[in-house]
């Protein structure tokens, strides 16, 4: 049975659980409920796949398929970021043209930091990822932004994720309107179908985990940001949060936004706030 049509056929199911998570169309910060949300979404997984345990989900297709596992497994004896995680580690000690380096525009000289990100600036009032965070810091330091897709900023994200390995997201959200209505935003991207294949985020990643399209099985939406960034077998290479967030727009035959743009930045809030306390396992690879 296609995959659509397994869609349709979920969808009165599925229906009371989009209404827990889909948000107002008026925002109203006093009806706005992070900490509800996360509980929720824990529970719809954890109840969807009763023998996984928590910290499983953040292995994606390789926690929904046990022979893809064992691959996994195999695979992560020399696994394929290795090569970019090197070279990030090597990109992020090296310094500036002005002396400088990445650590200088962090907490903690930048290591161990991954799980905190995205966080929202209170001064800006906007959602600033990692990858901004990156460009931001080198700009600040007289160097050209790198690509927000591939290459050079992958691999300094998968060295910082590999700093992180472990240790629990922890994204907070402030009492702030702005950070509320931030994070209600990106969960309303989240479930908005787009595209000629009228597809959400959910479709796959909520409704779908588990399911095969054509040869690659679906991740579920929990735990989905903490293997970033990942090489994919699909991509011969290295990708950012921003890749997949372009990669899945065009794949749904949507017209992709600018990497960065508010609204994924906005996804990106909601999917790793929903994730609190699973740990970081990037940098990740995917078939």
């Amino acid at each position: 049975m296609k995959l659509r049509t397994k869609v349709q056929l979920s969808l009165a199911a599925f229906g009371l659980v989009l209404l827990a998570f889909a948000a107002p169309s008026v925002f109203a910060a006093d009806k706005v409920d992070p900490v509800a949300d996360a509980k929720a979404f824990k529970k719809f997984f954890y109840e969807k796949f009763p023998k996984l345990k928590p910290e499983d989900f953040v292995n994606g297709p390789y926690s929904m398929n046990e022979d893809l596992y064992k691959q996994w497994q195999e695979k992560e004896q020399f696994p394929p970021y290795e090569f970019a995680l090197e070279a990030g580690k090597e990109m992020f000690s090296k310094p500036f043209k002005n002396g400088k380096t990445y650590g200088d525009c962090f907490a903690n000289k930048g290591i161990g930091v991954r799980q905190d990100y995205p966080t929202f600036d209170e001064k800006e009032g906007k959602v600033i990822t990692l990858e901004l965070a990156l460009n931001r810091c080198r700009e600040a330091n007289g160097e050209p932004p790198f690509s927000y897709l591939r290459d050079e900023m992958a691999s300094l994200t998968a060295y910082m994720a590999f700093t992180s390995r472990g240790k629990p997201f922890d994204i907070k959200i402030p009492n702030d309107p702005r950070a509320l209505e931030a994070y209600e935003k990106g969960k309303e991207y989240f479930y908005t179908r787009r595209g000629q294949l009228n597809f959400s985020c959910a479709t796959c990643h909520v409704q779908s985990p588990g399911e095969r399209v054509r040869t690659e099985v679906l991740a579920p939406a929990l735990g989905i940001l903490n293997a970033m960034p990942i090489y994919r077998s699909e991509w011969s290479g290295m990708g950012t949060t921003s890749r997949r967030f372009t990669t899945c727009n065009s794949q749904i035959r949507g017209v992709p936004l600018t990497p960065q743009d508010d609204e994924y930045r906005n996804v990106e809030y909601y999917l790793s706030y929903v994730s609190n306390g699973l740990p970081i396992s990037g940098p990740g690879a995917r078939p």
